[in-house]
């Protein structure tokens, strides 16, 4: 069940891959920035791709905790290493959010940074789900 609503105003063309806004209605969950690291908190891949991978996997663990899914994400914050590597790898990122998160588009930013607290990460993403109130 979904909680949410794409917002796009008249006239707009409709974004790929995200939405320009969401309006939702819920119990909200909210993540820490989360790394592509393992439980262990080691990193298996060295690449952005494999990395992105980890983190959707992690992050639907947390929300997992609290009863939601990939279909309650309203919002996703990604701050990424390398412009160039994102964009170099975007048919293989692109196919694991849909793979893992499916065709749910939330109001996201991607924002790239000179570097992350985790030496080895290449990734972080902050994620808000809006999961319903019974």
């Amino acid at each position: 069940m979904t909680v949410h609503r794409s917002l796009l105003p008249p006239g707009w063309k409709r974004p790929r891959g995200y939405a320009n806004g969401i309006s939702a209605t819920g119990r909200m969950v909210f993540t820490a920035g989360v790394v592509g690291w393992d439980a262990e908190e080691r990193f298996a891949a060295p690449d952005l791709a494999g990395q992105f991978r980890q983190v959707l996997l992690n992050t639907l663990a947390i929300l997992a905790e609290d009863g939601a899914g990939p279909e309650h994400i309203v919002r996703m914050t990604w701050y990424i290493t390398s412009r160039d590597e994102y964009l170099s790898r975007i048919a293989e990122i692109g196919a694991a959010y849909r793979e893992l998160v499916g065709r749910n588009y939330p109001a996201m930013a991607v924002v790239e940074v000179a570097a992350l607290v985790e030496a080895e990460a290449k990734v972080e993403i902050e994620t808000i789900a809006v999961v319903p109130t019974t």
